[in-house]
């Protein structure tokens, strides 16, 4: 069991992954965590969710956030943010809303919702800011631990 509210297990995880930091985020993922994007497949298990975010360690591909809302009620952690996922040059942000279901400290439930459109819509501004830059301002990094 942790001392930490789900609130800071949540935005802890998040953060390692802005950082690149996969094996520090997937310490608060459980064994048998439930990962959904809403629409897409569900991944279950921490070895598969652990080889989704394997590629977004800050090279070539890489994830970001801005939380623009987070509330809990008990285990449950609701967030709305702009994620930011990066291959290359390219930076597609775009509106999401997760939830996270907190046991005994670990994260075993994540399911994120988002528009499709909203989703194509960050994909051309992210294209055309490949090219002209200042189309698009990239997410600060999370704050050093």
């Amino acid at each position: 069991m942790t001392s930490q509210t789900p609130i800071e297990i949540v935005t802890r995880t998040l953060d390692e992954f802005a950082r690149g930091n996969i094996d520090a985020a997937m310490a608060d993922i459980d064994d048998d965590i439930a990962y959904t994007n809403v629409s897409l497949p569900t991944v279950r298990g921490k070895r598969k969710v652990a080889k989704v975010f394997a590629r977004m360690d800050g090279g070539r591909y890489g994830f970001n956030y801005r939380m623009l809302n987070v509330s809990a009620d008990g285990p449950v952690v609701l967030t709305e943010r702009i994620d930011e996922l990066r291959i290359g040059r390219v930076a597609i942000q775009f509106w999401v809303c997760g939830r996270f279901e907190i046991v005994e400290g670990r994260i075993a439930v994540w399911r994120d919702y988002f528009d499709y459109f909203d989703f194509t819509k960050g994909m051309v501004r992210g294209l055309a800011a490949a090219a002209v830059p200042s189309i698009q301002r990239r997410l600060p990094a999370p704050s050093p631990v």
